[in-house]
């Protein structure tokens, strides 16, 4: 995302629903130049467009799975596609919760004898039609709004296995690559899987680059491959590659 387009969303976000003449007016560019940028930015998920004005995409925590699941959409498949490299035939595999995992969910028809544990009833649910994967899923009080199963349900689900391979995805990461979720539920979850499987691989699309949450649990160097979409900032790829963490975009 460059400078204009930052700016951008952070003056939607502060001043609310505007027009594009009105944008193009406040960052002294073409009218055209605007609705290219919100083009940009509305296919992230970052901004919403309608009817010649822009509007401030809604915090995820008001919003649907199938609404999350559209932002950014091309980038989360691109995740997806890159995230099915690191995996094989006969492994086991915890699956967190989030568009981005189903995402990655979706692909695992390509291999064989998977063993997969997962809390994300969307992921669930495409797994349902894989022709070879032992699939087990969690018990427990679901949170309707993200189809996933939450809180020390999903907590001693994960402690009651190992798997090779877990794959999760988070809110938000801030600017020094500290992870954030909006509940201590989230956070419990996704501490189990970090914990109980061998190889940890983060999925997060960019439009969660830069932010924060109210929760905050870990760090991007605490795993062992980290997958978006596009490059994360200079900063974050150093602290990242000292560290050792594979960063694939």
């Amino acid at each position: 995302m460059n400078k204009r387009h930052y700016e951008i969303v952070q003056w939607v976000n502060q001043q609310g629903r505007q027009s594009l003449q009105a944008l193009a007016e406040h960052f002294r560019v073409s009218v055209q130049t605007i609705r290219s940028d919100i083009r940009v930015l509305a296919e992230k998920g970052l901004v919403l467009r309608s009817h010649g004005e822009v509007i401030p995409f809604p915090n995820r925590e008001n919003i649907s799975f199938d609404q999350r699941r559209i932002r950014n959409a091309v980038g989360k498949q691109r995740i997806a596609d890159l995230c099915i490299n690191k995996l094989a035939d006969f492994q086991s595999i915890f699956l967190g919760s989030g568009s981005s995992v189903a995402y990655v969910a979706s692909q695992l028809s390509v291999f064989k004898g998977i063993q997969v544990m997962t809390t994300n009833l969307h992921a669930a649910r495409n797994l349902c039609e894989h022709p070879d994967c032992e699939l087990t899923i969690s018990g427990g009080r679901v949170r309707m709004r993200d189809q996933d199963v939450i809180g020390g349900d999903a907590l001693r689900f994960f402690q009651r296995y190992r798997a090779d391979i877990g794959i999760f995805s988070v809110a938000a990461v801030n600017k020094q690559g500290q992870l954030f979720d909006f509940t201590d539920e989230e956070v419990m979850a996704r501490e189990a899987l970090v914990n109980y499987c061998h190889y940890r691989i983060l999925v997060i699309d960019s439009s969660k680059f830069d932010t924060e949450s109210r929760c905050v649990w870990g760090n991007l160097s605490d795993y062992q491959c980290v997958i978006t979409d596009v490059a994360p900032s200079p900063l974050l790829q150093s602290k990242l590659q000292y560290h050792g963490v594979e960063i694939l975009y």
